[in-house]
């Protein structure tokens, strides 16, 4: 139940961050939830190549090249979704991945799993 809320949230603050920004769009929230759910099957499963790929750059960037994988991952969604989820530009990508990662941070600050005391 705890994943389903968390879900829907993720959803809601992917509509929020494309009303804030006019340069992305999410035509309604069914489609905002096909977009959580890439944006989480990528950051699943391509993320972590990409980041092992390009470890030295990262490491020499001190991490920021970070931000550029992120953005990246952001415009592969915007790909794979076609109409229903546009971003114009890498920019806006850069943008809609940091404000998408603080969201998710609070959402997991404020319901992610429970750690038992022993």
């Amino acid at each position: 139940m705890r994943f389903l809320f968390k879900f829907i949230l993720s959803a809601l603050s992917i509509m929020g961050i494309a009303y804030l920004l006019p340069q992305i769009y999410v035509s309604n929230f069914q489609y905002a939830l096909i977009t959580a759910l890439v944006l989480g099957l990528l950051n699943t499963f391509i993320r972590p190549v990409v980041k092992f790929l390009t470890l030295p750059i990262t490491f020499v960037t001190l991490g920021l090249f970070l931000l550029v994988i992120n953005a990246g991952m952001i415009l592969l969604a915007d790909y794979f979704l076609g109409a229903h989820f546009e971003v114009n530009g890498f920019l806006y990508a850069l943008f809609f991945s940091v404000l998408y990662s603080i969201a998710d941070f609070v959402i997991e600050l404020f319901f992610g799993e429970k750690k038992e005391e022993k």
